[in-house]
């Protein structure tokens, strides 16, 4: 019989064609298989496990409900759709490390932010992060004991600073701890709202409306953080038991430091130098303690108004100062204690038994200053013979002095700061 072309059946074509391109997706260069989105990994994870982000860009939002270890290498970037936050976590326990987070949206009646911590993310981590052009940088919403550590933390510089959110937002988070990160271009680096027992350490603030913004918070530190160049360095309000401690404010333009309404907290061993404004403004504080700091280099050094009582300021230096005290106030205010003061750059005095101690007590203030801060246009007539009879008589006759501060054992020699502190203000 003779021998025809063999012709495969439909069937067997199609069979053929399947196997050809079956090999060609697979050993193609250029041609891959579709790859789990990031929010598919996240939802097929297991308590427990690490999730591993080689470089590239990962598009969220995503939201983080269980306990999982979300770590990026070097490039890595988990970028959000604009419209809300870029990672919301909300279990305990669950760590976020080593992303770029960037492309919240825009909404602060949203608190749209690079990552949420929820109340149930207890224990949450957030570390070694670089979160960029959010609206808000971290926003913990009440996760207790909760840590946003070594992260760099950049704001939208292309939004006028009422419309940028803050770069820590903290509401009602006992415990929560933020340490060790660089904050730059938002509202406020760290904002804390309700709030206790909490810790702001080792920050480092720039470009900035307030480094530190404190509200309604009790039982918390604030200790080794550095700010420079923002409008107010570390603004304490209607807040109690606060311990600010080792801060350095360099360069604010407004003020180093603010207590407004505080009560019973220590301020220790800080340093506010080269200020604009004012070095330190105290208003309606009651009951702090001032000790070892240094004001240098303000226009004015202390702003202490009338509301303010039974406050403790001894062992400070105040150096260089326009104007070392403005009190405008008829009640005598005594800033010594167990015989020692204060440093006063501008107490022209002796030291006759060598105790350290001057001989001479210090008044920062006199009758004519008072007048002027009352009166701003008397200042036309400090040169006049009337005002300088005035401060002749006031020096010959203590009696007519009005109320003010007074240091009756000023200290011939400024009091030395922590080398940490004094390291940070000589590098």
């Amino acid at each position: 019989m003779a021998r025809g072309n063999h012709q495969s059946s439909p069937a067997g074509r199609a069979l053929g064609l399947a196997l050809l391109l079956w090999a060609a997706v697979h050993t193609l260069p250029g041609i891959a298989q579709s790859r789990p989105t990031l929010a598919e990994r996240i939802g097929a994870a297991s308590e427990g496990d690490v999730i591993h982000l080689n470089a590239g860009i990962y598009h969220g939002p995503v939201t983080i409900d269980k306990r999982i270890v979300l770590q990026g290498e070097e490039g890595a970037i988990v970028e959000g759709d604009g419209e809300s936050s870029v990672i919301t976590v909300s279990a305990a326990g669950a760590e976020v490390r080593g992303l770029t987070i960037t492309g919240s949206g825009l909404s602060l009646q949203a608190m749209d932010s690079g990552v949420v911590l929820h109340e149930s993310a207890r224990g949450a981590v957030v570390a070694n992060n670089r979160i960029e052009n959010n609206l808000i940088g971290v926003h913990i919403e009440g996760a207790p004991d909760s840590l946003v550590k070594n992260n760099t933390i950049l704001g939208r510089r292309d939004l006028r600073v009422n419309e940028r959110g803050n770069g820590v937002y903290l509401w009602s988070a006992p415990g929560a701890r933020v340490i060790g990160n660089a904050f730059r271009y938002g509202r406020d680096g760290i904002f804390t709202t309700t709030s206790t027992d909490n810790v702001f350490a080792d920050n480092r603030f720039r470009d900035l409306r307030y480094a530190v913004h404190y509200m309604y918070t009790e039982d918390s530190t604030v200790r080794d953080n550095v700010s420079v160049g923002n409008h107010i360095g570390y603004a304490i309000m209607y807040s109690s038991r606060i311990e600010i401690r080792r801060n350095i404010s360099r360069g604010d333009r407004d003020h180093g430091l603010m207590l407004n309404f505080v009560n019973y907290s220590t301020v220790e061993d800080n340093a506010v130098v080269d200020g604009g404004k004012k070095c330190v403004f105290i208003y309606n504080a009651n009951a702090n303690e001032f000790r070892g700091n240094r004001f240098e280099g303000c226009d004015l050094g202390v702003h202490f108004t009338a509301g303010s009582e039974q406050n403790t300021l001894v062992g400070n230096a105040f150096i260089g100062n326009r104007t070392q005290v403005k009190y405008v106030g008829t009640r005598n205010l005594r800033w010594t204690e167990d015989e020692r003061g204060n440093y006063w750059s501008d107490h022209a005095a002796f030291d006759l038994d060598g105790n350290g101690i001057a001989d001479q007590a210090y008044r920062p203030n006199g009758l004519v200053d008072q007048i002027i801060w009352r009166m701003p246009q008397a200042k036309l007539l400090l040169s006049s013979p009337a005002v300088q009879l005035l401060r002749w008589a006031q020096a010959a006759f203590p009696a007519i002095r009005p109320g003010g501060v007074v240091d009756t054992a000023p200290l011939m020699r400024a009091p030395q700061l922590p080398a940490c502190v004094n390291r940070e203000l000589n590098r």
